[in-house]
């Protein structure tokens, strides 16, 4: 049967997930059965939310529904869905469905480790986040939802239990994530007033997000500290889901390698983006318009667009840095949160400003977190994707360990070269259209609150890092020299690319990274649409001030400038460019040849004249912060096959 509401879409796909987490209990000692039975039931949660998403985002959210009350002890589960809550829902069904049919090979050569601690945990997780972004309780089961996915997060971060970082990184995991849930409920009750009664009879209890907002004018007006002091709270509780400075780096770098894979994938792209969803709702859906101008919104403004680009800097700065494949992911999904902070506080500081064009500006900036929320939760969940499949063929995240797996694993090296292309921000991929329409408003912002620019200007500076740093987690494990180590293992039996239900959820989300770096405009037109059904609070607006008529086919165009960007006509360009230069080359009649390089007369050692990650952008990590020296290389270590093994040359560093 068909749910009549999204509302029930929902609650529907949380029942199914937490029923199949029973059913793959009892599956769990056939793992490929539970598997599929885990894929099945995600597929079809999903599916279900899917379906709500698009009715609200097609026609007009309905009403909110209430499934369960217990009015003595002052809670009720009450769901609604409107266009903030179906991009969420949108992004959680794609990404848990493809990291599901991901896991079904992942998890089988895991045999150490049963999956009944992981595929009933992985349900209930899914399940947390479905109604974490749905519920209008802003206590009681907000904190149920909240704990059903911190407790299951923290079940599948200690998945391999007998390592001890693991252990360590789970339970800061989970400390940090009470802290988060303590806080954020902490704001929820300094604000809470009494029950609302609605025009429709209908009563909602004290901490129901309807009820704090209805009441939230008179105490502007009657306790504004309080009020401020309980969105400092919110700001911090979220902001530690988020990852955000100086928060993030104490949990989240130790625990998305520390998870398996698919599991990395979920927490960084899906999971920490729970954290935005709360900045966007509470500082913006929560606040009624009338109380514009009393709502401080140029300071906190400017204290999210301060706290965004420090973090968003400091965390591709510590990235950098890093030699291990998913450390380095972790640390990026960092900087990457603090564009979506950015783009927020842009958004408040300008909403504040009374000058014609700075309305239109806001809505830019939203659509531009939502834009790169959506853009991150694909290419990131893709990045970790491919970094589990390195992981699966080889057993190492040591990047200087890696090299030359482009010729092994074609289909994995092409997806990640796409992802790192989409988070660097390269033309014609994801990641540069939505970092183009922050920093379009935050630059043409700069009339409102000056100190934008330069924050525009340091996050363009840290894009010129993402691209360094996507060049080294590229370049050392799928170019430069072929490793010993992958020498030895291309020699097995099989293949080193993973099989198909491996292949394929990184192919989909290949298609999605393109889709969204080609046709912009359409993205955009789309995200307009969530603020045209989420017409609640200051997203009013924002709605009526979207200018979507600069958003056309695949074009994007900045509000009140000039400056257009059309995908196509560059793709069409750079086409007809390679052609050009491809005829140029040809003139000469010159023949290709390949030749061993030579090493200074010196035999060649295949691991000592290796390009290692180690080694690359030794000043610019310099320049940013003490650099560890890389580990040396083995004197012991033979040489590659067909290599012969020679004694160290004098000019070595590993000779001194």
């Amino acid at each position: 049967m068909i749910p009549s509401t999204p509302e029930y879409a929902v609650a529907l796909a949380m029942l199914i997930c937490t029923a199949g987490a029973a059913v793959t209990l009892a599956t769990a000692r056939h793992r490929a059965l539970a598997g599929w039975i885990a894929f099945g039931v995600l597929a079809l949660s999903g599916l279900l939310a899917l379906l709500g998403a698009a009715s609200v985002l097609l026609t007009e959210p309905s009403h909110a529904e209430t499934l369960f009350t217990a009015r003595r002890l002052g809670f009720s589960l009450r769901l609604y869905v409107d266009g903030l809550s179906a991009v969420f829902l949108i992004l959680i069904a794609t990404v848990s469905i493809l990291a599901a049919l991901y896991s079904i090979e992942y998890m089988q050569h895991r045999l150490e480790h049963g999956v009944g601690r992981y595929y009933p945990n992985l349900l209930l997780f899914v399940a947390a986040m479905y109604g974490l972004v749905s519920t209008t309780d802003m206590m009681y089961f907000f904190f149920i939802f909240w704990q059903m996915m911190t407790l299951t997060g923290y079940a599948l971060i200690r998945y391999e239990p007998r390592k001890p970082e693991n252990l360590r990184a789970a339970n800061r995991y989970l400390w940090m994530m009470q802290l988060a849930c303590g806080v954020t409920m902490l704001g929820a009750a300094l604000i809470a007033h009494d029950s609302v009664v609605t025009p429709g009879g209908e009563t909602l209890l004290r901490f129901d997000f309807d009820a704090v907002s209805h009441h939230l004018p008179q105490l502007l007006i009657d306790q504004p500290a309080r009020v401020t002091l309980a969105f400092a709270l919110f700001l911090v509780g979220f902001g530690i889901k988020l990852g955000v400075w100086p928060f993030g780096r104490i949990w989240l770098p130790d625990a998305h390698p520390a998870a398996p894979s698919p599991i990395s994938a979920l927490l960084s792209g899906v999971m920490i983006k729970t954290g935005i969803y709360g900045l966007m709702r509470y500082f913006i859906w929560l606040v009624p318009g009338s109380v514009q101008a009393e709502f401080p919104l140029m300071k906190w403004g400017l204290v999210l667009a301060a706290l965004g680009t420090v973090t968003l800097f400091t965390g591709t700065a510590q990235a950098l840095r890093q030699e291990q494949s998913k450390r380095l992911l972790a640390y990026s999904s960092i900087g990457q949160a603090g564009y979506l902070v950015l783009a927020l506080g842009v958004c408040l500081t300008l909403l504040s400003s009374t000058q014609p064009l700075m309305p239109a500006l806001a809505a830019t900036a939203l659509l531009g977190a939502l834009f790169h929320t959506l853009n991150h939760g694909v290419f990131k969940s893709l990045l970790f994707l491919n970094a589990g499949s390195v992981l699966h063929a080889t057993g190492t995240q040591d990047l200087n360990k890696l090299g030359g797996m482009l010729r092994y694993m074609p289909v994995t090296g092409g997806t990640a070269l796409v992802a790192s292309c989409a988070i660097a921000g390269v033309p014609l991929f994801s990641g540069f259209a939505s970092k183009w329409t922050i920093y379009t408003a935050a630059i043409q912002g700069h009339a409102a609150a000056p100190i934008l620019a330069l924050c525009a200007a340091i996050a363009i500076l840290t894009s010129t890092l993402t691209l360094a740093l996507f060049i080294k987690f590229f370049g050392a494990i799928f170019l430069s020299r072929t490793s010993v180590l992958v020498h030895d293992l291309s020699r097995r039996p099989q293949p080193l690319e993973v099989g198909w239900k491996m292949r394929l959820p990184q192919v989909i989300l290949l298609a999605l990274c393109l889709f969204a770096g080609l046709f912009p405009g359409l993205m955009l037109q789309f995200l307009s649409r969530v603020l045209q059904t989420s017409r609640q609070g200051l997203a009013v607006t924002l709605a009526d001030a979207v200018p979507a008529s600069v958003w056309t086919g695949p074009s994007l165009q900045s509000p009140g400038h000039p400056a257009v960007y059309v995908p196509l006509i560059v793709a069409l360009v750079f086409v007809l460019m390679c052609f050009f230069a491809r005829w140029l080359a040809s003139l000469g009649g010159a023949t290709r040849r390949i030749s061993a390089p030579w090493l200074c007369g010196y035999a060649v050692e295949g691991e000592l004249n290796r390009y290692r990650a180690g080694h690359l952008f030794d000043d610019l990590k310099n320049c940013l912060g003490r650099k560890r020296p890389p580990a040396p290389v083995p004197l012991t270590e033979r040489s590659a096959p067909g290599q012969p093994s020679n004694p160290i040359p004098p000019w070595s560093p590993e000779k001194n």
